[in-house]
C-alpha cells in the first residue's frame, strides 16, 4: 500500500512541475486532491482493516495529501511569479514617450471675487463674520426694521421652511442677519464683513436666481459719518476695478438704513462712456448702502445716541459676472469644466 502512495506523488511531481497556467494547476487540484481522486479513493479499504491498522492507513493518506499539497502551493507561487515577470515586461515604461498633462484645479469665479473683497476690506481692518442660511423672521425682518406688512415676507419672495403663529423659519433672505447677532454679541467698536449664501423666491434666468452671493460690511463706533461710508466703498471698488474707477451716489431707500443710498460704478468696460454693458449709461448698479437706521441699534442694545453706523452690501454674483463678462449667471451654478477652466486670477 505504502508503495502505491509513493507512486502517486511521484506521478503528481512530474505532471505539476510542467503546469504551465492556473487552468492546468487547477485541473491537477482536482485531480490529485479532490472528493474523486486516486488517494480519496483508497477511503474505501477502511472498512476491511482492522482497527489497529487504520491509524497507520490514515497517516499515509494524510502525509500524501500534505505532500502533494506543498507541490500545489510551490507550482502556484511559481505561476504567479511568473505572470508578474510578463506584466513588467509588458508594461515597462517608454521614457522617450511625452509626458500626459496634468490637470491642475482652479477656483471658482466667486470663490476668486469674493476671496478679493476679504483681501481688501481685511486690509482695511475688517472682520469676517459669517452666518446661518436658515434664519429666524426675527433676526431676517424684525432686528431689520422691516415691517410685517413689507412685500418681501410674503411667500411670493421668501422661502419659509418652518411658518407658525409660535416660529418662523426661513432661508436668509440677504446676509444681514450675520450683522444683528454681531452686534447682539460683541459691543462697538464693531468692523466686520459677512460674505455668503442667499435665497429668495426668484426665476431661474439670465440675471436671476433663487440662490446668490453677498458680501455684507457694517462699521459701528463713534462719530462715524456718510464720508467714511463713502470714501471706504471708494477704496473697494478702485482695489476691484482698478484706480480710475468712479462711484456715485444715489438716494434710496431700505428699512435698516436711514439716509439710504444705491451706489454706481463707472462702467470699467467703457469707462464711462456708454456701452451695451452699462446700457449707454456708463454707470453700473453695484451697492446699496447707508447709516445704521437708530431702530436697528434700539433691537440690538446699542445706544443710538452714543453711537452711529455705516452699511453696505454688493452681490457677488453681479460683481463676477461683469468682471469677467459672464453673460449668464445660470453659468455659475453648472458646474462646467469647460467653462470654469477660463479663469485665471492675478491679485
Amino acid at each position: 500500500m505504502k508503495d502505491k502512495f509513493q507512486e502517486i506523488i511521484k506521478k503528481a511531481t512530474i505532471d505539476i512541475e510542467n503546469v504551465q497556467s492556473f487552468h492546468e494547476l487547477n485541473n491537477l487540484k482536482s485531480r490529485f486532491t479532490g472528493k474523486k481522486s486516486e488517494i480519496k479513493d483508497f477511503m474505501k479499504y477502511l472498512s476491511s482493516m482492522t482497527p489497529e491498522e487504520r491509524p497507520a492507513f490514515g497517516k499515509m493518506v494524510n502525509d500524501t495529501l500534505e505532500e502533494i499539497g506543498k507541490l500545489l502551493e510551490e507550482a502556484e507561487q511559481r505561476l504567479q511569479e511568473n505572470d508578474y515577470e510578463k506584466t513588467i515586461k509588458s508594461s515597462q515604461f517608454d521614457y522617450t514617450m511625452p509626458g500626459r498633462p496634468v490637470l491642475r484645479g482652479g477656483k471658482h469665479p466667486l470663490t476668486l471675487v469674493q476671496e478679493q473683497i476679504e483681501d481688501v476690506m481685511i486690509s482695511m481692518g475688517f472682520q469676517v463674520a459669517e452666518g446661518f442660511d436658515i434664519e429666524d423672521d426675527y433676526h431676517n425682518f424684525d432686528a431689520l426694521n422691516t415691517p410685517k406688512d413689507h412685500p418681501s415676507r410674503n411667500l411670493a419672495d421668501t422661502f419659509y421652511v418652518v411658518k407658525n403663529h409660535d416660529e418662523d423659519l426661513l432661508l436668509r433672505t440677504h446676509t444681514s442677519p450675520a450683522q444683528i447677532r454681531v452686534m447682539e454679541k460683541y459691543k462697538p467698536p464693531i468692523k466686520i464683513i459677512s460674505p455668503g449664501r442667499a435665497y429668495r423666491n426668484d426665476k431661474f434666468d439670465p440675471t436671476h436666481s433663487p440662490v446668490f452671493h453677498q458680501c455684507e460690511g457694517l462699521v459701528v463706533d463713534e462719530g462715524i459719518s456718510f464720508k467714511d461710508l463713502r470714501d471706504t466703498i471708494d477704496i473697494l471698488l478702485k482695489k476691484m476695478f482698478g484706480k480710475g474707477c468712479k462711484s456715485r451716489f444715489r438716494p434710496h431707500f431700505f428699512p435698516f438704513t436711514e439716509p439710504s443710498a444705491e451706489v454706481d460704478v463707472s462702467c470699467f468696460n467703457c469707462a464711462g462712456k456708454g456701452c451695451s454693458t452699462c446700457k449707454n449709461s456708463g454707470w453700473i448698479e453695484l451697492f446699496g448702502a447707508g447709516m445704521v437706521h437708530p431702530n436697528v441699534f434700539d433691537m440690538v442694545g446699542i445706544d443710538s445716541e452714543k453711537y452711529t453706523g455705516f452699511a453696505f452690501g454688493c452681490g457677488i454674483d453681479r460683481i463676477a459676472m461683469l468682471k469677467f463678462h459672464i453673460p449668464d449667471i445660470r453659468m455659475l451654478f453648472e458646474n462646467d469644466i469647460r467653462f470654469l477652466q477660463q479663469f485665471t486670477f492675478s491679485r
